[in-house]
């Protein structure tokens, strides 16, 4: 998912083991279910809230990813596309394994939004940091 240098606060208790890097930008874990009709797999809905001017390390997700704009524009950046601005109400979505390289706040003076709704296995990471 796009936008995601996870995990600096969580709403709810969550292991930050699931989490691979030092966090700047807001994240909280809204839901974090397990699927019943789909086992072997859960569902999770993030809220990320970014400062005028802040970016998430390049990073993959091991899940599926789909990202809302609540608030204020990202710039997102998937590995083999271009970047691309999403303003509030845009949404976009990530097949898992996908490389995002650029994922920030689009301004510099105002705050951004979004919620991500996320697919994967319980043992997967949401965010792992791609070496340089």
């Amino acid at each position: 998912m796009k936008a995601l240098r996870l995990l600096a606060a969580l709403a709810l208790s969550v292991s930050a083991s699931a989490f691979a890097h030092d966090p700047s930008e807001k994240v909280t874990v809204l839901q974090d279910e397990l699927l019943q009709n789909v086992p072997g797999k859960k569902a999770m809905m993030i809220e990320v809230d970014y400062k005028p001017g802040q970016s998430s390390i390049a990073h993959k997700h091991d899940g599926t990813a789909m990202a809302y704009v609540l608030q204020g524009q990202v710039t997102s950046q998937v590995k083999g596309q271009k970047a691309i601005t999403y303003k509030t109400g845009e949404f976009w979505y990530e097949p898992a394994g996908s490389e995002h390289l650029i994922s920030k706040n689009a301004s510099a003076t105002k705050p951004a939004k979004l919620l991500v709704f996320m697919v994967l296995s319980p043992d997967e990471k949401v965010l792992v940091p791609l070496k340089n």
